[in-house]
């Protein structure tokens, strides 16, 4: 299975998104790879993190921002791993477009923000360009960095928003603002890993892959 993170704007929390995912899923047992197709190498830089500081499972990640490029990597080495996580955009790239074409699942993050809910539409052109030669792509919206209230308007707003976007499903697993995802992503960790563990934070993960996967 191949997922992809990824949208056209940046500042959504794709990269933590997408090093909390691929981790999550190494802690399951899956044989995961992330790759990084995005010219800062955030993700690979959080993986090199968890290396030096020797935290198991080790995760493969390799940093491939160009399009023909992971495209090639992808297509070769797919078949090694149960799960390939693709942390890809931040604008329309060559290796959004690639990773648009390999993917099974687009997982797009996007936070309560008008600007943000405007953006959709940019990565919704390249959703179809990508399903004209890719059959079955399935595309998902999930609110990130959520407003903590259960019952904030602006989280409502955002989430009825989606649904005028047809290229997307919008999924009912909010991640709401938490310190916990940056602070493990940024250690190169899974809020699961954490200590002391955000049970909150550690909860909407697992809802979230519940669904994913």
């Amino acid at each position: 299975m191949i997922v992809t993170v990824g949208n056209t704007k940046g500042g959504v929390g794709k990269t933590t998104l997408a090093v909390n995912l691929a981790i999550a899923r190494a802690l399951a047992g899956k044989d995961v790879w992330l790759i990084d197709g995005d010219r800062q190498g955030t993700a690979q830089a959080a993986i090199s993190i968890r290396s030096e500081a020797g935290h198991t499972p080790g995760i493969a990640c390799a940093t491939y921002p160009d399009g023909p490029t992971l495209r090639a990597q992808v297509q070769q080495q797919v078949g090694k791993f149960d799960e390939v996580i693709i942390d890809a955009g931040g604008r329309d790239s060559t290796a959004l477009r690639a990773a648009l074409v390999l993917s099974d699942v687009l997982l797009v993050p996007f936070q309560p923000r008008s600007y943000d809910v405007w953006a959709l539409s940019d990565i919704a052109a390249l959703i179809d360009e990508a399903r004209s030669v890719r059959d079955g792509l399935r595309c998902y919206a999930v609110l990130n960095c959520a407003d903590p209230g259960q019952t904030s308007s602006d989280n409502a707003e955002a989430a009825a928003a989606v649904a005028e976007v047809p290229q997307f499903e919008y999924l009912p697993a909010p991640l709401r603002r938490r310190k916990a995802f940056a602070n493990a992503a940024g250690a190169g960790q899974c809020v699961f890993e954490l200590k002391p563990q955000d049970a909150k934070a550690s909860a909407e993960l697992n809802a979230l892959i519940e669904i994913l996967f």
